[in-house]
């Protein structure tokens, strides 16, 4: 029987689960194919990939900077170099970029590396017998465990676990944003000089150029491209049907960069329905010690992979 059920290999669940594995035994339960949740890095060919989710990192309180400067050493990050345009020209203190030197999915990669994990395990119920919890996957397999802590978003959260929660955390009105993100690979097209775009515009809003990442060296030019909330709201649930969804994000970006649609080799569009929660709650982190189920994730205080890291450590602190 596991301690802990860590259900999620994101920020916040491989946090968790690296510092309750020093004590505890635990294992990490996900729905994807592989670690990192919203940092998730997408593979193309070779050594060629895209940060799909999370773009960089950009520390803020104190305790991040100095883990996020820990990670740096170890060479497990780097800073972002090049030019960062932002076209909406907000007025913000200029701040360094840090990405993985191999993947945005960094920190769960360095934190989940001895802890086991169970990819393509999607949980669909779970249920306290007053001793312990038994917590089923689609696969029908039952995992048996003394404790259990959820990493997901707020709606998926309540969909499995509603019951469970106390009523003051399960009516907490949390907003979670979409996304629609488009994974676009050209070849042999003249490399734009420039890092990142954050554009003023109602549907396009980001673009990233994998290249300036320097991960790898190809003749192949790969993009990740990001809508705006607004827009990812009327087509979020539809965007696997219906192609124009895709097709309007890369004519705006063909319109940009003057890229050529017959050069295009590869292109994948994913969308995030719980993207973000930009207004926090007020909660840290939960966890009920009678049950021994506990709640950590970024939509608990903001929307950046430093929140979900701090919603990690706090709830690490109320179990000890």
């Amino acid at each position: 029987m596991l301690d802990f059920c860590i259900i999620g290999s994101g920020v916040s669940g491989s946090t968790i689960a690296h510092i309750l594995s020093k004590k505890y035994k635990v294992e990490i339960f996900d729905k994807a194919r592989g670690l990192g949740g919203r940092a998730s890095n997408k593979r193309f060919i070779k050594k060629q990939s895209f940060d799909h989710g999370v773009q960089y990192i950009s520390p803020r309180s104190k305790e991040f900077k100095k883990f996020i400067q820990f990670l740096l050493k170890k060479k497990e990050l780097k800073i972002w170099e090049g030019n960062h345009l932002d076209f909406t020209f907000e007025k913000k203190e200029s701040k360094k970029k840090f990405i993985g030197t191999k993947g945005n999915n960094v920190i769960s990669k360095y934190y989940a590396k001895n802890i086991k994990k169970n990819f393509q395990s999607s949980v669909k119920s779970i249920f306290f017998n007053n001793y312990f919890w038994e917590v089923k996957l689609d696969n029908k397999k039952v995992i048996k465990a003394k404790s259990v802590i959820f990493t997901c978003p707020f709606p998926q959260l309540k969909k499995i676990a509603g019951k469970y929660l106390k009523k003051k955390f399960s009516k907490l009105k949390i907003n979670m944003e979409p996304n629609i993100t488009t994974m676009i690979a050209f070849k042999s097209q003249k490399e734009i000089p420039v890092s990142s775009i954050k554009f003023n515009d109602d549907i396009l809003t980001w673009a990233a150029n994998e290249n300036s990442k320097k991960r790898f060296n190809s003749s192949n030019s790969l993009w990740t491209l990001q809508s705006s909330v607004k827009w990812a709201k009327k087509f979020i649930n539809i965007y696997k049907k219906n192609k124009k969804v895709e097709n309007t994000l890369i004519s705006k970006f063909l319109n940009f960069s003057g890229y050529k649609k017959n050069k295009i080799i590869f292109k994948k569009t994913h969308g995030w329905k719980y993207s973000y929660n930009f207004h926090g709650s007020p909660y840290k982190s939960y966890w009920d010690k009678k049950l021994r189920i506990g709640v950590c994730a970024d939509w608990l205080i903001g929307s950046k992979v430093e929140s979900a890291w701090l919603s990690a450590n706090n709830l690490a602190k109320k179990i000890k």
